[in-house]
């Protein structure tokens, strides 16, 4: 982190740097479900899996 305190910063960096953290975690999200993805189409299929109470269909 920076040296400078969070209420020394002005509203425009903190907010510039919130929007990286979130750039880097969407980032991350991506990458992650791409490679469930990956995994999903490499696995045998067998049986559809069983749908659980409350689970909504993806897609």
């Amino acid at each position: 982190m920076s040296d400078v305190p969070k209420s020394a910063r002005t509203g425009t960096a903190a907010a510039s740097e919130r929007a990286a953290r979130l750039a880097a975690a969407l980032r991350e999200n991506l990458k992650r479900r791409k490679a469930q993805a990956r995994a999903r189409e490499a696995a045998p299929q067998e049986d559809a899996p069983a749908k659980v109470a409350g689970e909504k269909p993806m897609g």
